[in-house]
Order: C-alpha cells, then structure tokens, then sequence
C-alpha cells in the first residue's frame, strides 16, 4: 500500500488489518494522533484524509491505499515554535489545551474547518468543532483560539505552515 502522510510517500505492508490510527502511531511513529475512546467518540484521532477530517481509529489502513493524509505534525513546517500554524499558535496564546488529550483532534478538526470557511461565524465554529470532545470543558478556549484565527489575530491563514494544507 502507498499513502502519503504529512508530504511524505510511505510505502507499506498491509498484510494486517489495521486501522489509520494503529498504523500512524505504531508503524509510523507519528504519536501526535492521539488514541482515546477507539470507537469515534471522542474526535481525539481526528486527521485529514484526502482533505476530509476523519476519526482515524474508525479508519482502516488498507482503505487509505493512494490516500493523502494530514495529521498535526504536519501542521507546522519545522521545528520551534515560529514554525507553529496560526491554529496550532492561537491554542498556546488562548490557553486551549489543558490536558491535552484532545487536542491534536481539536487543531485538526479547528485546520480543516478554516481552510474551508476562513471567517466563519461563532455558530460555525461550534458546528465545525462539535465531533471533538474536550473533558476538560475548554470549549469557549477552543472557540476564541479558531475565532482569533479566523479574525486574523494570528499571522497567515489556515493553512500556513502546513506541510500538506488542504
């Protein structure tokens, strides 16, 4: 199976059933992706593929066959903090990940949701991040870090600094 994933051409045996998740974090050892509840619960393992956010658990590999996939590793270009995307930026300045457990899912589904309507309305926004769970209830964090983007608060767009933007 050949799937690129965050720019980089990966070619794979899919000899097992996996799904996207089990093959991210255990083949490719990109463990940003994160896994919570296993069953598309929670948004947790949220990534892009082929430019629609999707619950990676529920995904399995061998679908992914030719597929693009985006994770939140690629959503910064390097190293360091000025490589951060403008979302991945706004939830540190807005102090939106607490425990952190969700939030590779949150920033994935926050990327997706700017690319697509770059100044929506609090309502979108809410509707936009709704298949994402936080346990720790910093939902109106969340809301101002993807509406500081989206008013333009952090430098770039929505997918500036991504490695593979949608």
């Amino acid at each position: 199976m050949r799937l690129t994933v965050n720019g980089r051409v990966h070619t794979l045996d899919s000899a097992l059933p996996l799904s996207l998740l089990e093959l991210l974090r255990d083949r490719l050892a990109l463990t940003g992706t994160k896994f919570v509840c296993g069953r598309g619960e929670c948004g947790a393992c949220t990534v892009q593929l082929d430019g629609e956010t999707v619950y990676s658990c529920l995904t399995l590999a061998e679908a992914c066959d030719g597929a693009t996939v985006l994770t939140v590793e690629g959503l910064a270009s390097g190293g360091g903090e000025p490589s951060l995307s403008p979302i991945q930026r706004a939830f540190i300045a807005k102090d939106a990940a607490q425990c952190g457990f969700c939030t590779p899912g949150q920033l994935m589904a926050a990327h997706t949701l700017l690319a697509r309507n770059p100044h929506p309305t609090d309502d979108e926004i809410r509707s936009g991040m709704s298949g994402n769970l936080c346990r720790c209830g910093t939902y109106p964090k969340i809301l101002a870090a993807v509406r500081a983007v989206a008013d333009g608060e952090f430098a770039g767009s929505a997918e500036a600094g991504s490695v593979n933007a949608a």
